[in-house]
């Protein structure tokens, strides 16, 4: 017996009834970014495995364990793209998008890491990012999170803290990193196995340990803060300000880091405490030395990348708040006159309204087949054609949702119904 061919492990289909789900939140977002200005970008989701080991790290956890890699018939090395940021940076160098100009640019797509798969982390997994290169001052930093703030309010979501940090300047951070290197090398027996690797390697993503055994220990180390110059500091106030002008809460969170020099000044996170372990639905900050590290030249550059998977799980939450807009009509014909002409009363309808979501009955069964599937549609309304309505031009509407009564109009008058 042949074996049941199923999913890849960690991947999963999304079905057409929660697509609509999806459907809103992508909408949403895309309507925000265009009214700030923001322009899509598409990239392919396979690269040159070299674009990622230069960009996220050869000793990161993605590089060495995580990433989709395989050799093409060319003897390419490539890889499923398990980021975003590397291929629109790629992207832009190789289009000519960021040499002395200033580009707002989203993307959205999927992303792969070969991760354990555990609730809310998949090995496929959906992401909107959001770069923008050119621009030194904090208020593009500033626009982002505002950006971020009002993609929650759009959606209703309102249990998202939003965690704000500095890394400095790249020099303000050397220092840093020499003392906290210095701080937890005298407390070497105190670290798990892989913090003391990460000191080795990454000292300061020891800061953001998950393991509660080292809490104490990481809220006496050093404050990157302590570290920063005028002008960094500045910068980080600035948005500060900014945010308290618009009434945006914010945490400051000295232990919010990123592993990779090319980070610099801003960092930011929304979490929430309704996912579990996976609290991070949204995490950006400002990446100056990445363009020059993938060879451009020296570009300010500053973004953010949101986790659709676990937005869509908080959207499930609240879904019966939501406006998601299924089917307003399926249309019933009834008698062998109209259901030969089905395509054509259909397409008569569908100029009369032009926005209307309507399904067609495409089968000869009975009337009361045809109702339980006009139910099961989720439509708002079955519109039903039979001989008489045929002949005198007129339809049968039937709300599906409500108690109100049936009613027949002229064709001419659908627009006059409800839809919404």
């Amino acid at each position: 017996m042949a074996k049941k061919i199923q999913s890849i492990r960690g991947m999963r289909d999304i079905l057409p009834t929660q697509t609509p789900l999806w459907q809103f939140l992508e909408i949403q977002v895309q309507t925000i970014l265009t009214q700030y200005g923001y322009a899509e970008i598409r990239m392919p989701i396979i690269e040159q495995t070299d674009l990622f080991k230069r960009a996220i790290g050869e000793v990161t956890d993605i590089v060495e364990k995580e990433m989709y890699c395989f050799t093409d018939k060319n003897g390419d090395q490539l890889s499923l793209r398990p980021e975003g940021t590397a291929s629109c940076v790629r992207a832009g160098l190789q289009n000519g998008l960021l040499y002395n100009q200033m580009q707002r640019l989203w993307y959205q797509g999927p992303m792969f890491r070969r991760e354990r798969p555990q609730n809310l982390r998949y090995r496929q997994f959906q992401q909107i990012g959001v770069e923008t290169y050119g621009m030194a001052g904090p208020d593009i930093d500033l626009e982002l999170i505002i950006i971020t703030a009002k993609i929650w309010a759009t959606l209703g979501i309102n249990n998202f803290e939003l965690q704000l940090n500095s890394l400095g300047t790249s020099e303000e951070r050397s220092r840093y990193r020499t003392d906290l290197v210095v701080y937890f090398e005298q407390h070497l027996e105190q670290l798990d196995n892989d913090s003391q690797r990460r000191l080795k390697t990454n000292p300061l993503r020891i800061l953001d340990s998950k393991n509660p055994a080292l809490k104490s220990l990481i809220e006496q180390a050093p404050n990157l803060m302590d570290y920063l110059g005028e002008n960094s500091k500045q910068h980080f106030e600035f948005i500060c300000q900014g945010l308290e002008a618009l009434n945006i809460p914010y945490v400051i969170n000295p232990r919010l880091v990123r592993g990779l020099d090319y980070y610099c000044l801003t960092v930011f996170e929304w979490v929430t405490d309704k996912l579990g372990a996976q609290g991070t639905v949204c995490a950006g900050g400002r990446y100056n030395g990445l363009v020059n590290q993938l060879g451009g030249k020296e570009t300010e550059a500053v973004g953010f990348a949101m986790g659709v998977d676990r937005l869509i799980n908080i959207l499930e939450l609240n879904i019966e708040n939501l406006n998601l807009k299924g089917l307003d009509a399926y249309l019933i014909l009834m008698g062998e006159q109209a259901e030969q002409q089905a395509m054509i009363l259909a397409e008569q309808i569908r100029q009369q309204v032009p926005n209307i979501r309507m399904q067609v009955a495409c089968d000869t069964g009975k009337l009361k087949a045809k109702m339980k599937r006009a139910d099961v549609s989720g439509a708002n309304y079955a519109f039903i054609i039979g001989q008489d309505e045929f002949t005198q031009k007129t339809i049968m509407v039937k709300p599906l949702r409500n108690q109100d009564a049936q009613q027949s109009i002229a064709l001419n008058e659908l627009n006059n119904l409800n839809y919404n």
